[in-house]
């Protein structure tokens, strides 16, 4: 499978894990706050996500522009978004940060330019592994849905694959340290 396709499917799975850590947040900066005038930005240099996915390796911890649609803003924080390419498979996670204090939800649907730092998130193997098996278990403590457990496991032989073809002992998950953000269109 196409490794943006993977990229996308774990930014699902990760939407859930990463919607639900900071409930004690709660709203409090769910508030929209890109200053709405990103001067220092040429919003012609921005890059698609898929454009930013595809030379991300050599760009993490650099200052970048994406652009995208707005398909989720977590609801307990506002402190995250994920914008989604054209193609409609392919996605990256905005963190809130710079000028951005927040999210409102009803940023949902729109298509934003976002300058931000490039960050990289590596899962080893073993939390590879311990996720796997965690997964196992649930499943056969009737734990987790059946689907939900296909999905899992399909992700994690993805993931797998993607480090073999790769050569890479670890899975690379890349997101963007948010600076400011300006809703277009």
């Amino acid at each position: 499978m196409e490794t943006k396709h993977i990229l996308y499917t774990l930014a699902i799975a990760l939407t859930i894990l990463s919607c639900g850590t900071n409930n004690q947040e709660n709203d409090k900066n769910s508030g929209e706050t890109g200053s709405n005038e990103l001067k220092s930005v040429n919003i012609g240099d921005a890059k698609t996500v898929v454009e930013l996915l595809e030379v991300a390796e050599k760009n993490v911890d650099k200052e970048v522009v994406v652009t995208g649609l707005v398909t989720h803003v977590c609801r307990h924080s506002g402190k995250r978004c994920f914008l989604m390419d054209n193609n409609g498979k392919t996605s990256i996670r905005l963190e809130a940060g710079g000028n951005i204090n927040g999210f409102n939800q009803e940023l949902s649907g729109s298509k934003l330019v976002a300058k931000g730092i490039l960050r990289e998130n590596r899962l080893s193997s073993s939390y590879i592994d311990e996720w796997e098996e965690k997964t196992l278990e649930e499943k056969e403590k009737a734990e987790i849905d059946e689907d939900a457990c296909s999905s899992e496991l399909n992700n994690i032989k993805e993931m797998r694959n993607w480090m073999k073809e790769n050569n890479k002992d670890y899975y690379a998950v890349y997101y963007i340290e948010g600076i400011d953000y300006e809703e277009i269109e």
